[in-house]
């Protein structure tokens, strides 16, 4: 251990011995200067990834594909050829191939680059954080510059960030099976431990990898990245594999059928030609042999992947701007199916700004106006002095039993911790007490935190008033707490609490809820020192307490939330309210909400006495749960999973990470949620806020739908390709396709087709995938769970655009021929040169069509200027073609005229056109079949 001299290694020694070893201080920690510092000389605290594969050898792997390495050998061969036959100058059909190949190649390798810096700053967006007390305050910091000496903060649902000698907890345990095996939580000290103590037996260190499962601690970080225990045993990791999404491996079988179909046919049209045509020598047979490969190569949309990952990529991106940070791709494409959105309400629903507006003790209740500013608002004047004591008592115990820190830096308040604590706080200071001053009255001796099965939180503290006595401090669930007290406060004096008197306190209680203010109990309870041994780990102390009082608080719901529940709506989405709040709060605010319209929610209690049916049946009815626990949760999105739903389930604590797995897509928060939670989930919040769900699922449907519409335009194009050479080959005779001697002529040359693939398929393909999304995608119903990404009436359209791009091309060339149906006087090369034309132009009309299978292509058709610089790039390219003298040996082309020119566009438009006609047919027959049902 560099940073510890001395004897023996920190879970030997003490917490003064480690503290002065690493050179740090309990309560101040580190400086930033020194941190910075220790940075540079231990690096980050990360695993150190593999070695990083070079550039130049992805670039080389974008020619490993077996048709691409047919191509080059074929290219090869050519040069070979022309070397021994002494032709033209120069190899040019050989040096055309080189070149497309290389420019693929250099495509590929672009959008992969792409792709993985869009991911690496994905991982970048959601990498874990640590609490960290940095210059004597308190700080969230990315984990990875944690270094050894800082002191990190542990709660409840935290992962531990690093290697680290506790120096303070509260009844802490940590999940330790993934590093030990240890199956239950391990309960830790503070205490030294011996030395031939083995790993899963320091229980006064925590370990990089593990994860807090209850209580709070303070730790002092020992070892960092490669020096934790997890980085000695990993050793040198590669890093993660790059996780595949269904979406991909559905393209991937896509386009190995394709590829199998495209393979077959070229093999049918080699035969065919070989059948037909009377060819001679091996240059002849080679042309023939390149053509079927190159047919092939174009013909598979091998590029894909690449654009399918680039697009997605940078969708996400788009998402996180939108505080949406999704931690795996495949949420992505489930988004999109989401019908049900099953949401916590406080802080995601409401603006997480809880206020304290009414405090209820036994002599009456008290109003506090104003927001959350301390110094802004005070307390109405109380009627009496009982009350005023009351008062006083009450929120004594609630800003005790409290772990959250109210700051003021440049005149603004920040909450470290949680928001109803920090209200407290705040309610406090609004009543005129002294926090500071309670602070040296009451010190803390210890804690029971906070857990969801006794919905209780207690303190306990030594009374510089009373040294013979500690104070216990409860809050927690009105219901629960009451159940524990048997004595309330009056003015200065504890009376036993009559049945008469609970009922009232119930009543006031529902009283508060009706008017949504969420209701909190407090009480306490005075200890006898020689009674103190065994309280600081005792459940007991929540018992025979002095009721204080009620304490009603106010989180309105936020303004876009309620604008985002009626888009989910329209949009086809089920928005439900999840929260362990009050019943009458949950339903107040959910109808204010627009989630419901009546005041029904179903309780956890209710929920665990009904049957499997009967739970069904609710789950489908009823839009809002209150007083739930997790565990109601997982069975929730089990009986929508049922019911045949999608659903988005929203969490923040370690105990919703089962529920978060379980839903189709899990969402943590990013202020509130804890690190396991976190771990557990597809999506993280960055603001905890309900429209951010919404935002995102209307992001997820655009990259969706943009993976559609570039899949459309590939898949269509591509098989236009195919139908044109084939049926060029079958029906050469009809269309006069033949040379004087009634040899068999191609509509197409291997270099030509390979130039069409990499003018059309490169860039309008990417501009398609950043096409902006249609102003009616959240008008839609969700996409049917289950439907693959290319339905059957998605292949409808994509045949017939195929078909009639061939058929156009194929009576181009007709045209351009002596011979055939359509009488033409042109050259082979002419007439090839116009097929060439003729079907690149088809492709780029084609990117309109793409668009949408149901709207016209004329609607937004000026929306995405990078389609149109994609097309302008397209066309440039093709001319230089057909224009340029270099180029048109390489191609075989000869220059075309204007009106050439015109007859290659006015046909090619043809598309735009009959798929215009087939839109409006099924607009018409989806009319038909509303108006008959």
């Amino acid at each position: 251990m560099a940073l510890m001299p001395g004897d023996g290694e920190p879970h030997q020694r003490t917490i003064e011995d480690v503290l002065a070893a690493l050179g740090t201080d309990a309560g101040q920690g580190l400086t930033e200067a020194e941190a910075t510092a220790r940075l540079d000389r231990f690096g980050l605290n990360q695993i150190q990834a593999g070695r990083a594969v070079p550039a130049w050898q992805k670039f080389l792997s974008q020619f490993t594909d077996v048709l691409v390495l047919l191509l080059i050998a074929a290219g090869v061969i050519s040069v070979v050829l022309w070397f021994f036959e002494g032709g033209s100058a120069l190899p040019y059909e050989a040096i055309a191939i080189f070149v497309i190949v290389l420019l693929n190649g250099i495509m590929g390798y672009v959008q992969q680059a792409r792709a993985e810096k869009a991911v690496q700053a994905l991982r970048t967006m959601s990498a874990p954080r640590a609490t960290v007390i940095r210059n004597g305050e308190r700080r969230r910091i990315p984990s990875a510059r944690l270094v050894p000496g800082d002191i990190i903060l542990l709660e409840e649902g935290d992962a531990v960030p690093a290697d680290a000698r506790l120096i303070e907890t509260t009844a802490l345990r940590t999940t330790e099976a993934a590093l030990t095996g240890e199956s239950v939580p391990v309960s830790k000290h503070t205490l030294p431990v011996a030395a031939g103590a083995v790993l899963g037996d320091r229980h006064n260190m925590v370990f990089s990898g593990t994860a807090v499962a209850y209580g709070r601690g303070r730790a002092v970080v020992t070892a960092t990245g490669m020096r934790t225990e997890m980085g000695r045993i990993a050793g040198m990791l590669e890093q993660a594999p790059e996780e595949r999404t269904p979406l991909q491996d559905e393209l991937d079988r896509v386009g190995r059928s394709l590829g199998k179909i495209v393979v077959a046919i070229a093999a049918i049209m080699i035969a065919t030609i070989l059948l037909v045509d009377d060819v001679q020598g091996f240059s002849a047979l080679f042309d023939v042999l390149i053509l079927g490969v190159a047919l092939a190569v174009a013909a598979v949309p091998e590029g894909l992947p690449a654009i399918m990952t680039t697009v997605l990529s940078i969708g996400v991106q788009r998402m996180a701007k939108r505080k949406a940070i999704v931690r795996y791709l495949a949420a992505v494409e489930t988004l999109g199916s989401a019908d049900v959105i099953a949401s916590d309400k406080t802080g995601t629903l409401t603006r997480n700004e809880m206020t304290v507006r009414r405090i209820v003790t036994a002599s009456g209740q008290v109003r506090l106006t104003g927001r959350d500013h301390p110094e802004t608002v005070r307390a109405e004047s109380a009627d009496s002095a009982c009350i005023h004591a009351e008062l006083k008592r009450a929120l004594i115990a609630a800003e005790r039993a409290n772990n959250a820190v109210l700051q003021q830096n440049d005149g603004d308040w920040s909450v470290q911790g949680d928001p109803t604590e920090a209200a407290l706080i705040a309610a406090a200071w609004k009543a005129g007490l002294d926090c500071e001053a309670l602070n040296h009255r009451f010190k803390r001796v210890a804690e029971i935190p906070f857990s969801s099965e006794r919905k209780l939180m207690s303190t306990i503290h030594a009374d510089a008033a009373r040294e013979s006595v500690l104070r216990a401090f409860t809050k927690g669930a009105p219901d629960v707490l009451l159940a524990r007290c048997s004595h309330e406060l009056v003015g200065e004096e504890a009376r036993p609490l009559t049945d008469e008197r609970r009922a009232e306190i119930m009543a006031a209680n529902e009283a508060l809820a009706s008017e949504a203010l969420r209701t909190l109990g407090v009480a306490f309870r005075s200890i006898p020192v020689q009674e103190a041994n065994d309280v600081p780990s005792s459940v007991d102390v929540e018992n025979d307490l002095v009721f204080l009082g009620l304490i009603g608080m106010m989180d309105p719901p936020r303004e876009e939330a309620r604008q985002a529940v009626a888009e989910a709506k329209a949009a086809g989405i089920r928005p439900i309210m999840i929260t362990g709040d009050h019943p009458r709060t949950a339903a107040v605010i959910a109808a204010e909400l627009g989630i419901t319209d009546d005041l029904r929610a179903v309780t956890g209690a209710e929920l665990e006495t009904m049957p499997d049916d009967q739970f069904d049946r609710t789950v489908r009815d009823v839009s809002v749960y209150a007083r739930v626990d997790p565990a109601h949760k997982l069975r929730i999105v089990d009986a929508l999973q049922r019911q045949g739903a999608t659903v988005a389930m929203t969490g923040d604590g370690i105990n919703d990470a089962p529920a978060l797995k379980a839903a189709d897509i899990g969402i943590a928060m990013g202020i509130t949620g804890t690190d396991v939670s976190k771990e557990a989930a597809d999506i993280v919040l960055a603001d905890d806020n309900f429209a951010t769900i919404v935002a995102a699922v209307e992001e997820g449907r655009a990259i969706f739908s943009n993976i559609r519409k570039f899949l459309r335009y590939l898949l269509s194009s591509n098989i236009g390709e195919v139908m044109t050479m084939f049926f060029g080959v079958v029906l050469a005779d009809v269309i006069g396709l033949v040379e004087g001697d009634g040899g068999l002529v191609l509509p197409l040359l291997a270099t030509q087709i390979l130039w069409i693939n990499l003018v059309t398929d490169g860039a309008p393909a990417l501009a398609l995938g950043a096409d902006p999304a249609s102003t009616s995608i959240m008008r839609r119903p969700p996409r049917p769970r289950g439907e693959g990404v290319i339905p059957r009436r998605m292949w409808a359209g994509i045949l017939l655009v195929g078909t009639v791009m061939a058929a156009g091309t194929l009576a181009v060339i007709d045209g351009s021929l002596p011979g055939g149906l359509i009488e033409g006087n042109g050259s082979v090369a002419y007439a090839q040169t116009m097929a060439f034309t003729t079907l690149t132009l088809f492709q780029l009309f084609n990117v309109f069509n793409a668009r949408s299978d149901e709207r016209s292509a004329f609607s937004g058709i000026f929306s995405n200027r990078w389609l149109w610089a994609a097309l302008v790039l397209s066309l440039m390219l093709h001319a230089a073609v057909v224009y340029a003298p270099f180029l048109q040996q390489a191609f075989s082309t000869v220059s075309l005229s204007a009106a050439d020119w015109l007859v290659c566009a006015a046909v090619a438009s043809s598309v735009l056109w009959v798929r215009e006609l087939s839109k409006l047919a099924m607009a018409r027959s989806r009319l038909d079949r509303a108006v008959a049902a």
